[in-house]
């Protein structure tokens, strides 16, 4: 996870990646329930805030993304995948601290540098979030 973007703790929200394949990347993540934005979100009734669901699933499609690359002989470190659309998120349950998530992404379609994108999240197998959104390639680091 850290050689493949520059997000660092803590604002990193992927902890393990468990497949890739050609088209897209299946992720672990936990918040922890110590984090500290839930003694704000909300207090005595904690959630995990869904900005940071979403951006759980950027920074998993930011690392498929880094990858890609590679395997097309491209070097990722003379660029660096931003996210530059979201075009819709479905929420469809809160996730609680210390939950464990499953983040997948997978492209839908690439034109030139734009990588149109699909995300969801699932907790015990059951979809918490969805989320169709597109990164782009800024040059350099």
């Amino acid at each position: 996870v850290l050689s493949a973007i520059p997000h660092r703790p803590p604002f990193l929200f992927v902890e393990k990646i468990l497949e890739t394949r050609p088209d897209g990347l299946t992720c672990e993540q936990t918040f922890p329930p110590d984090s500290p934005f839930y003694a704000g979100h909300y207090p005595g009734n904690p959630i995990t805030p869904g900005v940071l669901l979403c951006e759980s699933i950027f920074q998993a499609s930011a690392i498929y993304l880094t990858e890609k690359l590679k395997r097309d002989g491209i070097d990722p470190a003379s660029c660096t995948p931003v996210l530059c659309r979201i075009e819709e998120a479905k929420f469809k349950s809160i996730v609680l601290p210390g939950e464990g998530l499953t983040i997948e992404v997978a492209l839908r379609e690439r034109l030139q540098d734009f990588f149109f994108m699909s995300g969801k999240i699932l907790r015990a197998g059951k979809v918490v979030l969805t989320t169709r959104f597109a990164l782009t390639l800024a040059e350099g680091k």
